[in-house]
């Protein structure tokens, strides 16, 4: 097995930790040595069964080369920080796919990537590096979700969606064929987006509509 440990011991890095002892239970493929995590009050604690090891300084004291990460972050641009230093300290990427997960041999996965237990995910997709899709998400035909982004539970994107660097879709967000989510923008819990998206807002609502802009 190849040793794998999880950036993040919070609610989503534990979420993962189970992900991947569901995967071991259909064929024995990680040994998780346990989180990597920024707060300090957390070191040498055990969460859920696994040490926190310490921060992202771990891999160079442990030169570990050859020990597999996966960034267990929702916040997109905390993911992109931390994928950074991971990166810095010598750290390899996995991708973790639930094997309950629906999936036809047409998706193109990036490194990094995360798809949690009871997605669908049909053909012709392409998930950018660093992606994260929670429960029950469904990905239609010819979509394209670009690197960081993060869908919260039962996100649908319908066909030819194109969703931007860095977005975060909010739980039970609908969006609708043919559209694009333009990079950086969170889209609320329940929108339902009917329309192009530009970059860098926070859209919410039915049919979801920017109610603010921020930097990039």
């Amino acid at each position: 097995m190849r040793p794998l440990v999880i950036i993040g011991a919070g609610g989503f890095g534990r979420e993962v930790a189970w992900l991947v002892e569901d995967i071991n239970r259909e064929r024995a493929t990680w040994e998780l040595l346990g989180f990597l995590d920024d707060t300090k009050e957390l070191h040498g604690r055990v969460v859920n069964g696994y040490p926190v090891l310490g921060d992202l300084s771990w891999a160079e004291r442990e030169r570990a080369r050859g020990v597999a990460a996966v960034c267990a972050i929702g916040d997109p641009k905390a993911k992109r920080r931390l994928v950074g230093k991971a990166r810095r300290a010598g750290l390899q990427f996995a991708s973790l796919i639930h094997p309950s997960v629906t999936m036809s041999g047409r998706v193109e996965v990036g490194e990094g990537v995360i798809v949690c237990a009871g997605c669908i995910l049909t053909v012709d997709i392409r998930l950018g590096e660093h992606v994260a899709l929670n429960p029950g998400c469904g990905v239609g035909h010819d979509v394209f979700i670009n690197r960081y982004a993060t869908l919260f539970w039962h996100v649908d994107l319908a066909g030819h969606v194109s969703i931007g660097e860095g977005c975060l879709l909010g739980t039970k967000a609908t969006v609708i064929q043919g559209v694009t989510v333009g990079v950086w923008s969170t889209i609320g819990a329940g929108a339902v987006v009917i329309r192009d998206i530009p970059p860098h807002c926070t859209a919410v609502g039915v049919p979801a509509r920017p109610i603010k802009f921020h930097a990039g």
